[in-house]
């Protein structure tokens, strides 16, 4: 997990969660201020007592690393490929499934202010855009209904349902599955005294999202798992808004319907990029865990590195039972003990003087440790494909990618190489206004390897870049590439 700026996160393994309260002496403080804010608010009981797991955790003394001596690593996990066999009950479980997008993030690193779905990536389309047209394609094609709904946050709703209404037939052709339910919100924490942050100027910034594993706890809040399971959709698909990847694939649908599993996480092998991220393990037991960098002991960082032995990492594409996860949230009393999130900010994510705060999150993707018998399954690295800096942004706009029938993101079939390796100087480019001056056409990438540019450059229109391209503004004035140029290989440019 890494870390930026004022950021620092840290994970409360599941076993922190098992008994409400820290087995310490240690007196743990009030929940009373914290739970008044929440019922002041309006939050529901359900949201309250699952706050109060994360309240107990952040003040809970146990070690919260993972040892590489208490865990298996995974040599091999069932693909993709070897799901085909489920292909036709897939398709016919079409009709009952329903796809969920999580769409709560602005795209503040790359200097968005509004829900980062909303950003064109390809084709003049946005990722609303795409995901819209990919669900009005699946309904024509297949002839079945399958919702479309959108987990937004308050910053995120009004922009993405006004984005929405260009689509007026998505809502009408759902009934009464609405398009989109609304994240809950937790109170900000006083880092010192963890009673509820306050602010008299901004009160806006004394709240936050409780993390993407708010999703369990919506579903039952809303009572859309209950409307989902009435109108006879027992499955459902999730990934992230700003993953094109993630697209409904009738074989792991129909491996989830016909073995009757909870949860299906779908997995990708970790390249050197990904090697300081979270991974797949198995607990003793033989159940699947999630391990993050921060709770990994220090000693062991190098191994928990090696992508040989820890292979897998999760993409964030889950498969739910939706019955099933009814009994199991039941038996519960409605909380997945879910491992919490402590991110360590200031109350102004902008000010580092500001008061510092403590955040409690969770992730849905942990439900992979609380729910018996999930399962996680090998995919191609194709199903991952978000957008995370101007880097991905200018891979995708390019031509090493097409926009299908079924308005799919797909390989150029005319590209031979590899996955491109884009590096810009984050000096010029890290924001989407920056960098949409300097790039405002994307250059032929289709036949480049590898594309590094450093300093501030501009590209003209219609540019190509072949095999392995390097550009480095020595000067300090803007360079700007002319039109219809070629470029090849490492290239010190002065204007």
């Amino acid at each position: 997990m890494r870390r930026s700026g004022r950021l620092q996160q840290t994970l409360i393994p599941l076993r922190s969660l098992v008994t409400l309260f820290p087995m310490n002496d240690k007196q743990l403080p009030d929940y009373a201020p914290v739970r008044d804010r929440l019922q002041q608010d309006g939050a529901p009981d359900l949201l309250i007592r699952q706050f109060e797991r994360a309240f107990a955790a952040l003040h809970d003394e146990s070690p919260a690393t993972i040892s590489g001596r208490e865990i298996e690593s995974i040599d091999r996990l069932p693909t993709l490929d070897e799901l085909q066999e489920h292909n036709v009950a897939g398709e016919q479980a079409m009709g009952q499934t329903v796809m969920i997008k999580l769409n709560g993030g602005l795209g503040t690193s790359m200097g968005l202010d509004r829900a980062k779905s909303l950003l064109k990536v390809k084709d003049g389309l946005s990722f609303l855009d795409i995901i819209a047209r990919q669900i009005l394609h699946i309904r024509e094609a297949q002839q079945v209904q399958t919702p479309l709904i959108f987990m937004n946050s308050f910053s995120t709703r009004d922009d993405t349902l006004a984005a929405l209404a260009a689509y007026p037939s998505l809502a009408a052709d759902q009934g009464e599955i609405p398009l989109d339910f609304l994240q809950h919100r937790v109170p900000k924490l006083n880092a010192t005294t963890s009673e509820p942050a306050q602010s008299d100027t901004h009160p806006e910034l004394t709240w936050c999202p409780p993390g993407h594993g708010d999703l369990y706890t919506c579903l039952q809040t809303t009572g859309l798992l209950e409307q989902l399971l009435e109108a006879g959709f027992t499955y459902a698909f999730v990934s992230n808004a700003d993953n094109l990847g993630a697209v409904l694939d009738p074989a792991i649908l129909g491996y989830l319907a016909e073995q009757q599993i909870p949860f299906i996480m779908e997995a990708t092998r970790r390249t050197t990029a990904d090697r300081k991220g979270g991974h797949l393990a198995r607990a003793q037991d033989g159940s699947f865990l999630l391990r993050e960098s921060a709770q990994c002991p220090a000693n062991e960082k190098d191994e928990f590195q090696n992508i040989e032995r820890y292979r897998f990492f999760n993409t964030n594409n889950l498969w739910l039972n939706l019955r099933l996860l009814r009994e199991q949230l039941s038996q519960l009393d409605g909380v997945l003990p879910l491992p919490v999130l402590i991110n360590r900010k200031t109350l102004a994510p902008r000010d580092p003087a500001s008061t510092p705060v403590v955040q409690l999150e969770t992730a849905m993707g942990s439900a992979l440790s609380a729910l018996p018998d999930a399962r996680a399954i090998d995919v191609p690295r194709t199903r991952f494909a978000p957008v995370k800096t101007t880097d991905d942004l200018l891979a995708l706009r390019s031509d090493c990618f097409q926009v299908n029938e079924a308005c799919h993101i797909v390989a150029n079939p005319a590209r031979s190489l590899p996955a491109i390796d884009i590096q810009l100087d984050s000096k010029y480019y890290k924001l989407i206004d920056a960098f949409e001056q300097r790039i405002p056409t994307p250059p032929s990438l289709v036949n480049c390897k590898s594309l590094r540019v450093e300093g501030d450059i501009h590209f003209g229109a219609e540019i190509t870049c072949r095999d392995e391209v390097t550009l480095i503004a020595t000067g300090s004035a803007p360079v700007h590439l002319p039109e219809q140029s070629e470029w090849k290989g490492r290239q010190e440019l002065v204007e």
